[in-house]
């Protein structure tokens, strides 16, 4: 099992420096990759194409590319640039985002996520192989029919062959997708115990593709916090859980609330988001139940987040991106170096 760094928004907190001293030092413990993330703040290209310049071998992930906000030919040419400018380290993850972003920031209706992304997914394919991009879809149309455009190829190459593809898919029908068309699948608030539950649909879409999912990548994104006192790491969790159980969506479509029911927790899943969409977010947090916090994190003592490792090694992780749960540069060290020992341990 790889692991990976998730550095998550840019600009919340911490520095430039410090986000650069952290991502060098997991190039140093070594860390396969680094991830960043997007949402309506900082964009993940550009920091991606700052951290291309200042390391070496460590691995550069979008986790995610918000396909609303970028025409499938525009994320080929940045990923294509990102992988020149890093000497062939790009991990391409791709996402929906959700319906609020979606609509309210990119003004993209958020419909035919499926189709959408099938589509998406093969334009940016064939920009990356560098053909000429005609594709005739039912979300995608290009040359748009009718006009002056015409069918271009991308001008630069990339430095791999292939780029990887990841998905960040929670539902069983889009993680079906992951499993039918992507290189990897970037899950989060995994519970190792459900992995193979999890896993079923990327092996029916594998299987409705033809395909093996040799060499696929299973790279959930874990929050991580190794302390003796588990009081104090679930407590500091739980803000953070609450958010995406309780108000990541609307009440209807929040995919993190129906995983966590599918988990199990059907009961404290409703509760947490009646609470939160009540606007009565510390009584969501403290509804989370113990059990939940310590299935979807890495947290406690030394000894328990070993085992923990273990568990998620063993359930099938090809890459664990871990989310140092600190706010300072030196407690975010701390923990990457905590996890490094660990996992090699």
């Amino acid at each position: 099992m790889k692991l990976g760094v998730n550095i998550g928004y840019w600009g919340l907190g911490l520095t430039a420096q410090d986000q650069i001293e952290i991502v060098r030092e997991a190039e140093r413990l070594g860390y396969d990759s680094v991830w960043t993330a997007e949402a309506y703040g900082s964009d993940a290209a550009t920091v991606l194409g700052w951290l291309a310049g200042q390391t070496s071998t460590i691995k550069l992930g979008s986790a995610i590319f918000q396909m609303p906000g970028r025409s499938p030919a525009m994320t080929a040419m940045t990923a294509a640039t990102i992988d020149q400018l890093s000497g062939g380290r790009m991990l391409l993850g791709l996402g929906s985002s959700g319906p609020q972003v979606s609509e309210g920031w990119h003004g993209v209706r958020f419909a035919r996520q499926l189709q959408r992304t099938r589509e998406y997914v093969a334009v940016v394919r064939k920009a990356l192989a560098r053909e000429r991009v005609e594709f005739h879809g039912e979300t995608i149309d290009l040359p748009l029919p009718g006009g002056p455009g015409k069918a271009l190829k991308l001008t630069i190459a990339p430095v791999q062959e292939r780029i990887p593809i990841y998905l960040a898919a929670i539902g069983p029908r889009n993680t079906a997708l992951a499993g039918e068309i992507a290189d990897g699948w970037l899950p989060m608030l995994v519970s190792p115990e459900h992995l193979d539950e999890l896993r079923r649909p990327l092996e029916e879409g594998a299987a409705r593709a033809g395909r093996s999912l040799d060499g696929f990548d299973v790279a959930p994104s874990v929050q991580v916090y190794v302390t003796d006192d588990v009081e104090a790491a679930r407590d500091a969790m739980r803000p953070f859980l609450a958010l995406y159980i309780g108000g990541m969506g609307s009440r209807e479509r929040n995919f993190y609330n129906q995983l966590v029911r599918r988990y199990g927790f059907e009961d404290a899943a409703r509760t947490v988001q009646d609470l939160y969409l009540e606007g009565r977010r510390q009584e969501a947090a403290a509804a989370l139940p113990d059990a939940l916090i310590d299935q979807v994190s890495l947290i406690g003592p030394r000894d328990r987040v070993r085992e923990r490792l273990a568990v998620f090694r063993e359930a099938g992780v090809g890459t664990l991106c871990i989310s140092p749960f600190a706010f300072t540069k030196d407690e975010r060290l701390h923990q990457l170096r905590e996890i490094a020992e660990l996992a090699a341990a």
